[in-house]
């Protein structure tokens, strides 16, 4: 049974390498948090392979489901954008970014060939990267006075927060991820710090 307080992305980034009639089909995967991280990667992967014909791509971005993409920049309809995403469905990961690079070879595949093709090069991305479980963060900007900081970030290391951003001047501020499961108890916590003011992001 999956925990409804964790989800599983991928650690660190995986490349396949497909080849079916001339047609090199080379997958990138990358974990991401946003769609702008989406654009990141592609606009790297258009510079490094500018001669390739399709930078075909999906993502899921956060813990409803409802923020994906599956593009297929250029190729048939579905044969493309929808089998990568089908790849990091089946193995029921989020925050996950797959691109194909395709370089045409002179042969058309049709759309059978098309699905194989993307789908096996992203399987082939994928199986070789650890999978991680995470918390479901609720994020925080938590702002507060230089003296209590020792105690903000001793509360903030016990619920195991993720440290987003942080400045510590004279006043700090603090952007958190704090674990869904019991981000209550430790919002209390930190309400009850001295000058410790506390929003939602």
């Amino acid at each position: 049974m999956t925990d409804i307080n964790k989800y599983i992305t991928i650690s660190g980034t995986g490349t396949g390498d497909f080849r079916d009639r001339g047609s090199k089909f080379l997958a990138f995967a990358y974990p991401v948090q946003t769609p702008q991280d989406v654009k990141d990667h592609l606009q790297a992967l258009k510079k490094e392979h500018p001669k390739a014909n399709h930078h075909c791509y999906a993502y899921r971005i956060g813990t409803d489901g409802t923020q994906y993409r599956a593009n297929d920049d250029g190729e048939p309809s579905g044969s493309a954008g929808k089998p990568i995403l089908g790849q990091i469905d089946s193995l029921g990961l989020t925050n996950t970014l797959v691109v194909v690079v395709r370089y045409f070879g002179g042969s058309l595949l049709g759309v059978p060939g098309l699905i194989n093709a993307y789908k096996t090069a992203t399987a082939q991305a994928l199986e070789q990267l650890p999978r991680v479980e995470k918390w479901i963060e609720e994020v925080y900007d938590i702002t507060f006075d230089y003296p209590v900081m020792g105690d903000v970030l001793y509360v903030l290391k016990q619920c195991e927060a993720t440290i987003y951003k942080q400045d510590l001047q004279l006043f700090c501020v603090v952007k958190a991820g704090i674990p869904r499961v019991n981000s209550q108890v430790y919002v209390e916590k930190l309400s009850e710090i001295r000058g410790v003011a506390i929003s939602a992001v």
